[in-house]
């Protein structure tokens, strides 16, 4: 079997241009290609590593429930790796997220923060308990 050589996730939004300056400029992505024309505006930002995490309806409910306090996301949400989260979370929402709840501390160790993004997407940034400690 012949494996897949990218990941991309396409994001249709209302406010183009906000919605590349929050995960251009507050999440870190970078611009690889531009294929805007008169007839619409599409970039393409990357990052160095992209995973793809499936879990079932429990474990959803499990971590909303650590990072949330309640069953609060949908069937997708980004998560975004940080060494210092607390200075992505404050750049990210000078750039229009909103915070659902405080970092937290996960059972699995890792320190997780819960946002919308300026287009509506729900995303956890979060680092190691390590990272975090290192400051």
């Amino acid at each position: 079997m012949e494996s897949a050589k990218e990941f991309r996730i396409s994001l249709t939004v209302d406010d183009f241009e906000k919605t590349v300056a929050f995960y251009r400029d507050a999440v870190g992505l970078k611009l690889e290609r531009d294929w805007s024309t008169a007839q619409g505006r599409c970039v393409l930002l990357s990052i160095e590593k992209a995973t793809l995490e499936i879990m079932d309806d429990s474990q959803a409910i499990l971590v909303d429930s650590v990072e949330v306090g309640k069953r609060v996301s949908g069937q997708i949400r980004f998560a975004f790796h940080f060494a210092n989260m607390e200075q992505a979370i404050t750049l990210a929402e000078d750039k229009g997220a909103q915070s659902l709840h405080a970092p937290v501390e996960t059972p699995w160790k890792d320190v997780n923060a819960r946002l919308f993004g300026p287009d509506g997407m729900q995303m956890t940034f979060f680092c190691s308990a390590t990272e975090l400690n290192q400051r």
